[in-house]
């Protein structure tokens, strides 16, 4: 069968490619490319579609046995093309450098944070197993993306240096020759892995055609790449995956069918690629525009892959459905009203702090929504949404609760959706919380997948130990349901003008003997504060932790009355403990064995914050109260909020505020049409 000619053909080579290695930088023409490869060579001329327009002579040197020349006429072919960059459009050539890029050229790499040197074989080329100074294979696996390429791109693009050029050019040579034979098979390898192929397949596009007049990308590499692409569409055709890697596998094999639809499969690609992703994102994104995975970074990638699939079916002539746009614009409806007063996302699950503000703002003049434009521009330009300043996602089950769209506006980010289906954190319930510009309560991240950090702070990243939950004996949460069938239940939330309420409950803990639940309600008051109330069901005695995350910047102290409480210089959060419960109270900083007081921003990156701890002894089942009082600097004296009744399905509380007035208020668990709030102006 035709799709199985690569493979026999590139085994074959395997006993051919070793004595040319060792001469890869003298490889330059379609002469050595013919000479060392031939049957690289012909498995190319095999997968094109010979009858293509403009490849007439292509067909008839290919017929008489002329491989050189069938090369030359091919690339003749591709020269002419629409897509090439024109010589007035490059850069001027200079000598000018670019300190990140020349490091590049020393095989000096940075991804994710880490930063190392790539060690060079003897027959000279990179060594593409290689996991970086950590061990850590995701490292191999952004060598193997051609990371580098794209820096070096960017930095020619620049500079016009032409020796960025020519790193990219042995750069790509190297590893096509190195990456023989092609395995056909579902791999986990450094250099064969579904999201690896995605990458190479776009980084090629723009190898191939914007660097095409540089004179500096060899007729070898021009024609390796065009030997290589075949296997790539193979392995994103036959051996991708679902989720958020779907949409840059599909992306890829979309790329390869329309940059290069001379290749005799091309059009089966591109209908493969439109009809996997279409029914890709209708599995994997929610009626309410959010990617199923409820991480905010891989949200992202499903979506800027989205987008890129959508403008290469436009430039293909092709059309997506109505739902395909409108599901994008939903998706980065998500992120709009989700984003944080200082223009980051939402750092959840396996998320990284991600400035969003930009992105936005550009969505927001292509989908001609003004109102994306007010939240990212804290006002600045755009139109004052309609609803808000809240916002609640129904299938996520995230509620944003604002006290405005200004930079100094309070914030706050709570969960009652399902566990999610890939990159989760055992975290449902978790509260964080901003205001006056600061971050003052987090989640802790998501530290590393494998290597040393991993080994750490993985399991402390995705474990309930990480957020601001309650452990149970020292227990955190389970795995919860992944996926949603259903909206979260409309008695379950409310925004309202002056509040907003959230209630969820989850069960299932881990190593935990006999029964256990938590249900937790949270009512913001607008401009105010929020209470927080934790009804415990137990079926015996429990050590009980409830656990409250400070970002690294705030100085953490235990107040006389046991309350804790920030000191910062402006911008500051207060937790008090709402009735009578003797807690005791802790601040763990940088905790090594078991971990905890611990933060990452990013991949591969962390430090030190405090973990407030308050443990209690829980007898039977029971209800504790906490008030969040955000302030610009120190918080007003004489607060003071007391628990008037409990009952199995509400709390009432009494808070009164000098100079401002009381509130009375009860607070439901699971049931926003038992909500009760007054308040009264302080005469």
């Amino acid at each position: 069968m035709k799709k199985y000619f690569i493979i026999v053909s590139l085994l074959t080579l395997g006993c051919v490619q070793l004595r040319a290695q060792a001469d890869r930088e003298k490889i330059q023409t379609v002469e050595d490319v013919c000479r060392a490869y031939p049957e690289t060579v012909k498995s190319l001329f095999e997968a094109l579609n010979p009858d293509y327009p403009g490849l007439e002579k292509v067909k008839t040197a290919c017929r008489e046995g002329k491989l050189p020349e069938a090369c030359k006429y091919l690339l003749d072919y591709y020269g002419k093309s629409k897509r090439i960059v024109p010589k007035e459009k490059l850069p001027p050539i200079s000598q000018r450098t670019n300190a990140a890029a020349d490091t590049i050229l020393r095989d000096t790499y940075t991804f994710q944070e880490v930063k190392g040197t790539v060690p060079r074989l003897p027959n000279g080329h990179l060594k593409w197993t290689h996991n970086g100074p950590k061990d850590d294979i995701e490292w191999a696996w952004a060598l193997n993306r051609h990371y580098p390429v794209r820096d070096l791109l960017l930095a020619y693009a620049e500079t016009g240096n032409p020796d960025y050029v020519r790193y990219i050019d042995s750069f790509v040579k190297s590893w096509i020759i190195c990456s023989w034979p092609y395995p056909a098979a579902k791999s986990n390898t450094a250099m064969w892995r579904g999201l690896e192929v995605s990458f190479r397949e776009k980084v090629w596009d723009s190898v191939f055609y914007e660097l095409w007049n540089t004179g500096q990308i060899s007729q070898a590499t021009q024609i390796l790449i065009l030997a290589a692409l075949p296997s790539h569409a193979h392995y994103a055709r036959n051996f991708h995956a679902g989720g958020n890697w779907l949409t840059m596998e599909m992306s890829g094999l979309a790329t390869v069918a329309g940059a290069w639809p001379e290749f005799r499969e091309a059009p089966q690609w591109m209908d493969y690629s439109v009809g996997t992703m279409v029914a890709g994102m209708k599995e994997q994104v929610y009626p309410d525009g959010v990617q199923t995975e409820l991480t905010s970074s891989y949200h992202q990638v499903a979506l800027s892959n989205f987008n890129l699939f959508a403008g290469l079916c436009k430039a293909s002539g092709i059309s997506l459905p109505e739902y395909y746009r409108r599901t994008v614009k939903d998706m980065w409806n998500y992120l709009a009203w989700t984003i944080r007063p200082d223009g980051f996302g939402l750092l959840n699950n396996d998320a990284d702090l991600v400035y969003n503000r930009g992105p936005i703002l550009e969505a927001a003049g292509k989908y001609r929504c003004p109102e994306w434009t007010y939240i990212a521009s804290n006002g600045a330009d755009g139109t004052k949404p309609d609803t808000g300043p809240s916002c609640f996602f129904l299938w996520a089950g995230h509620l944003i609760s604002r006290s405005g769209y200004d930079s100094q506006a309070h914030w706050s980010f709570f969960d009652i959706g399902p566990w999610g289906s890939g990159h989760q954190h055992n975290d449902k319930l978790h509260l964080s919380v901003s205001a006056y510009g600061r971050d003052l309560l987090i989640d802790a991240g998501r530290f590393a997948y494998r290597g040393e950090v991993a080994q750490k702070f993985r399991a402390y990243a995705t474990g309930s130990q990480g957020h601001n939950l309650i452990l149970v004996d020292g227990k955190g949460q389970d795995r919860g349901t992944a996926v949603a069938t259903a909206p979260v239940n409309g008695k379950d939330f409310l925004i309202a003008e002056n509040f907003d309420y959230g209630s969820g409950t989850f069960d299932r803990f881990a190593d935990t003997e006999g029964s256990f639940s938590h249900t937790r309600s949270v009512m913001y008051i607008r401009n105010r504060f929020w209470i927080v109330a934790d009804r415990l069901k137990t079926d015996r005695p429990r050590r009980i932790e409830t656990l409250w995350h400070w970002h690294p910047a705030c100085k953490v102290s235990i107040l006389n009355n046991g309350s804790a409480a920030s000191g910062n210089e402006y911008g500051n959060l207060t937790i008090i403990p709402v009735g009578e419960q003797p807690w005791e109270t802790e601040l763990i900083t940088g905790q090594e064995d078991p971990v905890q007081g611990w933060y990452s921003r990013v991949y591969n990156t962390y430090e030190p914050n405090t973990t407030s701890v308050f443990s209690t002894n829980l007898a039977a089942d029971d209800l504790f109260v906490w008030l969040l009082y955000p302030s610009g600097k120190s918080a007003p004296a004489g607060i003071e909020a007391t628990i008037l009744s409990k009952r199995d399905d509400s709390v009432s509380i009494r808070i009164s505020e000098p100079g401002t007035g009381e509130w009375i208020i009860r607070l439901p668990f699971l049931n926003r049409e038992d909500i009760e709030y007054t308040f009264t102006v302080e005469n």
